[in-house]
């Protein structure tokens, strides 16, 4: 069975009607800034560069341990670290534009780079949208499969920013200084201290910022206080220091269990022998403080030295057992340097120093200190109450906190230093705050301090860093072989407009003829049925767009056959293909010696 050409049957072309150039007045090529070799070729190569750069920054910020960054932003409204987390995004913008420019051009003249080479179906040419295509899901033909997510790498965090000391010269105000308070008799302070004793165990609260450990405590500072400062303030000021002197008895104390006179004997390292009585039947755990008039104590009972007793009737079939803790408090005034948070206001570190500070009115002490927990009968209803709240609290604070323990009050009671550690803890806590209060007078001076700023280093992480630069310098290395290989095939183009205006395209194909098959309203899919069997190619003569029928084959059935072996030199179209180009507009004809219907 024989099948034969249809070439031509569809259309006719007239580009026999376009006349040719002259010579000597070649229309001008359409070649934009853009797709020209220098920037063609220098966006590759720039990123090339950029991944050089990139390389050469890491190992300045290895060596340096970063760069430094303004310490004020030119910008009030915005922190500078806010400014240079933008720095990885600008540093990329303008090479991702010109990719994505670049991007754009080709996948608007591939089509007519096929076309240029010949031999163009309509679905890789004419049909497809290389424009409105995204990058992702462009046809391999293109050839430009670099450009994919070439523009998303902005997305690497590359700087951090560690910080550098920086001190500069500054001051502070000095609100008290040390010396006696004048209404030490009312216990206010006292109250309040035991109070947030209390408070700090039932709810597990913190020292205030005042307060740093049991070293000297010093006088109340006013730290300019923001939350965007990031340093400290170091400042040498006076302090007052409180030490508990708190210790286990020589022996074990001894339970005399007679009632309502029932006693705890203790005696301390000191061989001072201390008896407290007690009702047992009040309750199986009891607890108590009170001072002890042993040796050169003094007359007065606020500056005597006190014994903590805990008292707890065994539940198990044990005998019941007591515990005592000696405590004898002093203070000593010292020069400090005392550091604060600037962000916070928060004590950071205390320095004492050896020379001790003047004790101005303190001396009256006779170098004693307040126990804070025994004072004076008082006259006064309100401080008496004062005094017998402060009595109880403090010691009850103690014993709370041993039984808040996982395993409960027991094990605390076992342990050779259980009570001594929550006594000696609790009643610093205690005497400190209250030394704030007791020990310190208001005053209103200014003292020279050192701020230590924090300023901030742009850091390149080098990781992200050598990862990005290996991506830039592939991009740049795939870049400049597709975009050489890109200018080769667009040398063949003799576009003279911009390939994108409707009236470009007609002028390209109004006298290829292809045209009379497709009309207005015809959707994709019958525009693609009417474009079937074409190839499509760009005249080298004229530059326009020109259509050619595949080399197809049609199928001839026996009548054509037998014609054939008839002698009969004719080729009869199939029924199929005169019925096609009858809906098509044009007459039926039938090539053959002997004529065709239409022949005069």
């Amino acid at each position: 069975m024989r099948r034969g050409s249809q070439a031509s049957l569809r259309f006719q072309e007239s580009l026999h009607t376009i006349p040719t150039p002259m010579r000597g007045k070649q229309p001008q090529r359409f070649d934009p800034l853009i797709m020209r070799w220098p920037v063609v070729i220098g966006t590759p190569i720039s990123m090339i560069l950029l991944g050089i750069a990139l390389e050469i920054g890491v190992d300045l910020s290895v060596r340096q341990g970063g760069f430094s960054v303004p310490q004020k932003s030119v910008l009030h409204i915005v922190s500078t670290q806010f400014l240079w987390s933008f720095f990885p995004t600008i540093f990329v913008i303008p090479a991702a534009f010109m990719w994505r420019e670049l991007d754009s051009m080709m996948r608007w003249y591939q089509p007519y780079v096929l076309l240029a080479n010949g031999g163009a179906r309509a679905e890789e040419s004419l049909l497809l949208n290389y424009v409105g295509t995204d990058s992702a899901f462009a046809p391999s033909s293109l050839n430009n499969f670099e450009n994919t997510d070439h523009h998303r790498y902005s997305l690497f965090s590359l700087s951090s920013f560690p910080y550098s000391h920086f001190h500069t010269e500054s001051s502070v105000t000095n609100i008290n200084d040390v010396g006696l308070a004048p209404d030490v008799a009312s216990l206010d302070a006292f109250a309040a201290s035991a109070g947030f004793a209390e408070a700090a165990v039932y709810h597990s609260l913190p020292d205030p910022p005042f307060v740093w450990g049991v070293g000297p405590l010093p006088n109340l500072l006013s730290f300019s206080t923001n939350p965007a400062l990031n340093g400290s303030m170091a400042v040498n000021t006076t302090g007052i220091g409180t030490d508990v002197h708190c210790a286990n008895p020589k022996d074990t104390p001894s339970i005399v269990m007679q009632g309502s006179n029932s006693s705890i004997t203790s005696t301390s390292v000191d061989d001072c022998v201390h008896t407290v009585f007690f009702n047992i039947s009040s309750s199986d755990q009891q607890y108590g403080v009170d001072d002890i008039p042993c040796g050169n104590a003094s007359s007065n009972v606020s500056l005597r030295p006190v014994m903590f007793w805990f008292f707890n009737n065994r539940t198990d079939g044990n005998p019941p057992e007591a515990r005592t803790v000696f405590c004898a408090p002093a203070i000593r005034a010292a020069y400090v340097t005392a550091t604060a948070d600037l962000n916070s206001g928060l004590l950071t570190n205390i320095i004492s120093g050896d020379v001790p500070a003047p004790q101005r009115n303190l001396t009256s002490l006779a170098g004693l200190a307040f126990n804070g927990v025994i004072f004076p009968d008082d006259p006064n209803p309100f401080v008496q109450a004062r005094a017998n709240v402060i009595r109880s609290s403090v010691s009850g604070a103690i014993f709370r906190s041993a039984s808040q323990e996982v395993k409960g009050l027991q094990p605390v009671f076992d342990l050779p230093n259980g009570l001594l550690d929550k006594t000696h803890q609790i009643y610093t806590q205690h005497l400190a705050l209250s030394a704030q209060s007791i020990y310190f007078v208001q005053v209103n001076s200014t003292l020279p301090a050192i701020m230590t700023s924090l300023l901030p280093r742009l850091w390149i992480d080098p990781f992200p860093a050598h990862l990005l630069a290996a991506i830039l310098c592939f991009i740049g290395f795939v870049g400049v072989f597709i975009h050489l290989a890109n200018i080769r095939q667009r040398r063949k183009l003799t576009l003279t407009t911009p390939p994108g205006s409707i009236a470009a395209v007609v002028s390209l194909t109004s006298k290829s003829g292809f045209g009379d098959l497709l009309l207005p309203y015809d959707d994709e899919k019958t525009l693609e049925r009417k474009l079937e069997g074409l190839q499509f190619h760009m005249d080298s003569r004229t530059g326009a767009i020109v259509a050619d029928d595949m080399t197809g084959e049609s199928e001839i059935g026996p009548e054509d056959a037998m014609t054939a072996l008839l002698g009969k030199q004719h080729q009869l179209a199939h029924s199929s293909q005169l019925a096609f180009e009858a809906a098509g507009g044009y007459p039926p004809k039938l090539r053959s010696p002997l004529g065709t219907p239409y022949d005069p």
